[in-house]
This record gives structure tokens, C-alpha cells and sequence, in this order.
């Protein structure tokens, strides 16, 4: 990609984050309403926007990205999932997958403004049958993760980690539901210089002042 390209989606990307920022979403479970952006302003941070909380793709890159919490906590980097509905969330919120700060975006705004694409009726049907998909479910099967079906099946998700401020670092959008970003990747987009290894010293577990909010 050309450099000029380059600058030309990162300039339409920064106005978009303006847009965003401004979105309020609900915390689960405390219900409090917070401003998108007081997520950047005091941190760099990560915000995984899942397809639903029943997603058992979803839960396992849940899991998946949590690893990285120790590399999070000594780089001061916030980690965020946002799901845009509210079916499921007792159930992802015990299981404890999930190490960062959950919060529910009712009306999809943020999911809309981002331009997060939706499946069709056949294409959700084929995403049963997609590979990726099917091996993301066997690492999550031997991992004890389980899903259903509660809640919109055709939601696509994606992941932000934006530096502290406001600079967009990595904007992922999903055109399936078995894409995401591998570990090693947020790690850079982050300039974080650090072994893989290193977060799999501590296990995954829901932070116990981010839930009692």
C-alpha cells in the first residue's frame, strides 16, 4: 500500500474516532454510562468489539487476547470488550474468560459508525462451514468453551487499539467471523517488545474492580 494511500485512511479513520468517541455505552453489569473516548484518554487501550457474548468463537478470542493482561498491566494499556446486546453477558461475565472491562452497545451505534459489516442469511449459513471457523471451535471445545445461539447471529465485530490521545495504531474489521488479530500483531501495533510467553504465566481472570463497577 502506498504511502499517500496510507495517510488518506488514517486521516478518514481519525475523524471517525472523533465520531465514536463521542457514543456512550452502558458497563455491564454496574450500568454506568461512559464516553468512548474517556477510554484513550489517560491510556493506550484495546477494545475488542465482539459479535455477541454467545459466540463461541467469540469467547475463545476473548480468552485468546486476555493472555496478554500482564503485558497489558505493565505497559498501562486498558483492555475493553463491547457487545452489542445484552443476551448472554451474565453467563460470558462468570465465566471469567474475558480479563478486561465489559460494556454493552445497545443501540450498535459504535458497531455502525465503524462500518462493522453484517452477514447475510447465506452467509451465515456458509460460516458454519468455514474452516477457520471450525478450527477456532475445536481450540475452543478443548478448552472447556462452550456457546449458543442467543442473539444476532449476523453482527460482525473487529478490534481498535488506539494510543493514548487519540492516534488510531490498528483498526480491524472483520468480514467473517473467524477473523481476528493474532497476539503477536497487537503487540506491535502497541510498540510493545515483549515475549508471547510472558502472559501465559498468568491466568486469564475477570479483573475484580472492573466487574464491581
Amino acid at each position: 500500500m502506498r504511502l499517500g494511500v496510507v495517510y488518506q485512511i488514517r486521516k478518514v479513520m481519525s475523524g471517525t474516532l472523533q465520531t465514536v468517541g463521542e457514543n456512550q455505552i452502558k458497563h455491564f453489569p454496574s450500568g454506568k454510562e461512559v464516553q468512548l473516548k474517556s477510554f484513550w484518554a489517560n491510556n493506550d487501550v484495546v477494545i475488542y468489539f465482539l459479535r455477541r457474548y454467545g459466540c463461541p468463537v467469540c469467547r475463545w478470542l476473548a480468552k485468546n487476547i486476555s493472555r496478554l493482561q500482564p503485558i497489558f498491566d505493565s505497559n498501562n494499556v486498558k483492555l475493553v470488550g463491547i457487545s452489542p446486546q445484552t443476551k448472554g453477558s451474565d453467563e460470558f461475565l462468570e465465566s471469567k474468560l474475558f480479563s478486561g472491562e465489559l460494556y454493552i452497545d445497545e443501540q450498535k451505534k459504535c458497531y455502525k459508525d465503524l462500518d462493522y459489516q453484517q452477514y447475510s442469511f447465506v452467509g451465515a449459513l456458509m460460516a458454519v462451514k468455514d474452516k477457520d471457523t471450525q478450527l477456532i471451535n475445536q481450540k475452543a471445545k478443548k478448552e472447556g468453551i462452550s456457546g449458543n445461539l442467543k442473539g444476532d447471529l449476523y453482527q460482525m465485530g473487529g478490534l481498535l487499539v488506539i494510543r493514548k490521545g487519540g492516534e488510531i495504531l490498528l483498526n480491524f474489521k472483520q468480514q467473517k467471523g473467524s477473523d481476528h488479530v493474532e497476539n503477536p500483531e497487537i503487540l506491535k501495533a502497541l510498540g510493545i517488545d515483549a515475549e508471547l510467553e510472558a502472559a501465559n504465566d498468568k491466568p486469564a481472570e475477570c479483573d475484580a474492580a472492573a466487574c464491581s463497577m
